[in-house]
C-alpha cells in the first residue's frame, strides 16, 4: 500500500510542472488522488489528537502598525491593514517593512509560555495575506532577512525552540491572497475582492476570466508552490495551516496540495485547502460555541477579535472563556489552537501573556482532562462539560451545584472512585438515583473557571443519550447546537455572532431538544434569537477576508411555538440582534418530556436564527 501511495505522489508531481510556452497547462491532480486513507489520516494524527491544544501566532510587518496607518485607527482584523487602508505595494515595503525591526523577539520566551500553558503544537504566519515572507525565502526579495532591519531568521529560531520544548512545529501559509507582489493575483484594490468574489461574479467565474487564470496559475507555480517546498525542506514542519481557498480556481489548489503531499506525505494539512482532502477540518474562526462535528477538527479562537496584534482592540477575553473553550472542544472530540498576535516589537503585550499565564495555572492541575483525551459518552449536563480518557470521566464543572449535591445525568456505569483532580487524595461519596449518578462535592468551588472531578468507571462509561434537565444550578441553558434540527435548518458557524440555527424557510421544521426529569420542577423560560431586519443587495461589505458582495435578504419575521411538556407559549419574532425573550414559567412533571420551538407563520425571508433556551429553576 506504501508503495503504491509513494508511487501515485510521484505521478502527482508531473502535474506541478509549469508548462512550457505554447503548451497547454498542467492538469489537476484528482480529488480523489489527494484523500487521504484512513491508515494515512491516523498516522498522521496521532501526535495532534494527543495534544488537544496549540498555539496560533499572527505575526508580521504589519504587526509594527498595530491596527493604526496615518494617524487611522482601524478596527477588525489588524494582518488585513494594507487592504483596509490601500498601502501601496511600494509603500509598504518601504514603510512598513523597511522600518520593522523587532529587537525584542526571543523565540524561547514565546515557546516557553505555550509549553507552561499545555499547549503541544505551535502554528505561525510564514506568509500571510501581504505576500511578505517571515523567513529567509529564496524565492522573494521581500522577506523579513532580506527587506527589513532586523536581518534574522525568526522562523529558524522558533523552530529550534519548539524542539528544545518538545513543541511540535507548523506554519500558516496564504496561498491565494498575495498583496505584495505586482504579478500576484491580488494587488489591485479596486477590484472588488483580490483573488475573485464568489457572489459578485458567480462561482466558477475564472472559468469565463482569461486574464486572471494565467495569472493565478503562474503565481502558483512561480511563488506558492516554491514557497511551500522551501518551509518543508528548510524546517521540517510537522503542520502546514492553509486558508481562504476560495479566492483560486478549485484545479489550483489541488495542484497546491499534490506539491505539499509529494515534498513530504507525512505533512499534516488543515482541512481549508481542499474541503475533504485535508486530515482534520479547521472551524469558524473566533468560535464562542462549537456545532456539531464529525471526525477530526479544530477550533481557532483569537484574544480579542483581531489575529494580528491590534492596539485599538481592547476586547480580551480572561483566561476562564479559554480554559472553558478548551473544555468544550475536547469534550466534541476537537482540538483548540488559540490565537496571540505579538506586538511589533517581538514582544508578547500583557493582556495575551496574563491569559497564558492564568491558562498555564489551571493546566498545572488540570492538563490531564485535556490532554489524550476523546469526545464524552455523557449527553449535555447543565453544570459545564466531559471529557473520557479510557475508563476516566473528566467532569467540567463550569456551574457548582448549590446544594453540593452533583448530578452527572445518564451515568449508567458503576463508579470506583470519584475525586476533585485537584485533590486526587480525597475520595468523594458516590450514590446512585435511577440513570444518575450523584457525587456530593465541597459547598464552595476551589476554581473560579473550571473545576475537574475524576469519576473512576468499572469498564468504558456507558450513558444515556437523553439529557436530565438541572435544578440544582442557577440555570440550565439548552443551546441550538445541540438540539435536534429538521429539514432546512442549519447550525451556523458558531461565532458569538453566528452561534446559531439558520436557514429557518420551513414552517414544518423545528427545533428539539428531548429532556427528563427525576421530579417536579417549575422553570422561567427565556428563548435568545437573532431576527435581522431587511437587507438591500448589490452593495459591497467588509468581510474577515476582503470585500464581499451582501445578500439581499427581506428580514426575519413571524410567530413561533415553544412547547415545553403541555405547556406551548406563541411570541411573535421581534426584529434585532440578541433578542431575549421571557416566555414565563412552566411546570414538568418527572418523566421524559420534548421541548421544541415551532414556526407558526413565517412572513419575512426566514423566522429567525435560533441561539438558545434557558431554564432557570425557580426556588421556593
Amino acid at each position: 500500500m506504501r508503495i503504491q501511495r509513494a508511487a501515485s505522489l510521484l505521478l502527482l508531481a508531473t502535474a506541478l510542472t509549469a508548462p512550457a510556452r505554447g503548451q497547454e497547462a498542467p492538469r489537476a491532480p484528482s480529488r480523489a488522488a489527494l484523500t487521504p486513507t484512513p491508515a494515512e489520516r491516523d498516522a498522521r494524527l496521532a501526535w495532534w489528537r494527543e495534544a488537544r491544544f496549540g498555539m496560533f501566532v499572527h505575526w508580521g510587518v504589519y504587526s509594527g502598525l498595530s491596527g493604526s496607518w496615518n494617524g487611522r485607527a482601524y478596527g477588525g482584523y489588524a494582518e488585513h491593514i494594507q487592504r483596509m487602508a490601500k498601502i501601496p505595494i511600494p509603500t509598504y515595503l518601504k514603510e512598513v517593512a523597511g522600518t520593522f525591526n523587532p529587537v525584542e523577539f526571543n523565540a524561547d520566551e514565546w515557546i516557553r509560555l505555550a509549553k507552561e500553558a499545555g499547549m503541544g503544537y505551535f502554528v505561525i504566519t510564514a506568509k500571510h495575506h501581504d505576500g511578505f515572507a517571515m523567513y529567509d525565502s529564496k524565492v522573494s526579495r521581500n522577506t523579513i532577512v532580506k527587506a527589513t532591519l532586523f536581518r534574522r531568521d525568526p522562523m529558524r529560531e522558533l523552530k529550534a525552540a519548539c524542539v528544545k520544548y518538545g513543541i511540535k512545529f507548523g506554519f500558516y501559509y496564504s496561498h491565494a491572497f498575495d498583496w505584495g507582489e505586482e504579478n500576484g493575483p491580488g494587488n489591485d484594490w479596486d477590484f472588488p475582492n483580490p483573488g475573485g468574489d464568489r457572489l459578485l461574479h458567480g462561482k466558477d467565474w475564472w472559468l469565463n476570466n482569461p486574464a486572471f487564470l494565467p495569472k493565478a496559475r503562474r503565481y502558483v507555480d512561480e511563488k506558492s508552490i516554491p514557497q511551500l517546498r522551501e518551509l518543508i525542506s528548510q524546517y521540517d514542519p510537522d503542520i502546514i495551516w492553509f486558508d481562504t481557498p476560495h479566492k483560486l480556481p478549485p484545479e489550483e489548489n489541488l495542484r497546491i496540495l499534490a506539491a505539499v503531499r509529494q515534498a513530504k506525505p507525512s505533512l499534516m494539512v488543515n482541512g481549508r485547502l481542499v474541503d475533504g482532502c485535508g486530515d482534520y477540518a479547521s472551524t469558524c474562526d473566533r468560535p464562542a460555541e462549537f456545532p456539531p462535528q464529525t471526525g477530526d477538527w479544530e477550533g481557532v479562537p483569537t484574544t480579542n477579535e483581531s489575529y494580528g496584534y491590534n492596539r485599538n482592540d481592547r476586547s480580551h477575553k480572561p483566561a476562564a472563556h479559554f480554559i472553558r473553550l478548551l473544555a468544550k472542544s475536547a469534550a466534541r472530540g476537537g482540538n483548540e489552537l488559540m490565537n496571540i498576535g505579538p506586538m511589533g516589537n517581538g514582544r508578547i503585550e500583557e493582556a495575551d501573556v496574563a491569559i497564558l499565564q492564568g491558562i498555564g495555572a489551571w493546566w498545572t492541575v488540570n492538563g490531564d482532562s485535556i490532554r489524550g483525551t476523546t469526545g464524552t459518552p455523557l449527553a449535555v449536563q447543565a453544570w459545564g462539560e466531559s471529557t473520557r480518557k479510557g475508563d476516566r470521566l473528566y467532569l467540567h464543572i463550569f456551574q457548582w451545584p448549590r446544594d453540593g449535591r452533583l448530578v452527572v445525568g445518564g451515568l449508567k456505569s458503576q463508579v470506583l472512585k470519584a475525586s476533585l483532580l485537584a485533590a486526587p487524595a480525597r475520595a468523594l461519596p458516590v450514590a446512585r438515583q435511577g440513570l444518575d449518578c450523584i457525587v456530593t462535592v465541597p459547598e464552595t468551588a476551589p476554581d473560579a473557571a473550571d473545576n475537574v472531578v475524576v469519576l473512576e468507571c468499572a469498564g468504558g462509561p456507558v450513558a444515556d443519550p437523553v439529557r436530565l434537565l438541572a435544578t440544582s444550578v442557577p440555570e440550565d441553558t439548552l443551546r441550538g447546537f445541540d438540539a435536534t434540527i429538521s429539514g432546512a435548518l442549519q447550525f451556523g458557524p458558531g461565532k458569538k455572532t453566528d452561534d446559531w440555527v439558520m436557514n429557518w424557510t420551513r414552517a414544518e421544521d423545528c427545533v428539539v431538544w428531548p429532556v427528563r426529569l427525576n421530579e417536579k420542577a417549575t422553570f422561567a423560560v427565556a428563548l435568545n434569537y437573532d431576527a435581522p431586519k431587511e437587507i438591500k443587495g448589490g452593495r459591497l461589505a467588509e468581510g474577515d477576508a476582503g470585500k464581499e458582495m451582501v445578500r439581499a435578504q427581506k428580514g426575519a419575521a413571524g410567530t413561533y411555538a415553544v412547547t415545553v411538556g403541555r405547556d406551548t407559549i406563541v411570541k411573535t419574532v421581534r426584529q434585532g440582534a440578541n433578542i431575549t425573550e421571557p416566555l414565563g414559567t412552566v411546570t414538568l412533571e418527572p418523566g421524559t418530556h420534548e421541548i421544541r420551538v415551532s414556526a407558526r407563520e413565517i412572513s419575512g425571508q426566514e423566522l429567525m436564527r435560533l441561539r438558545r433556551l434557558v431554564l432557570k429553576p425557580v426556588v421556593k
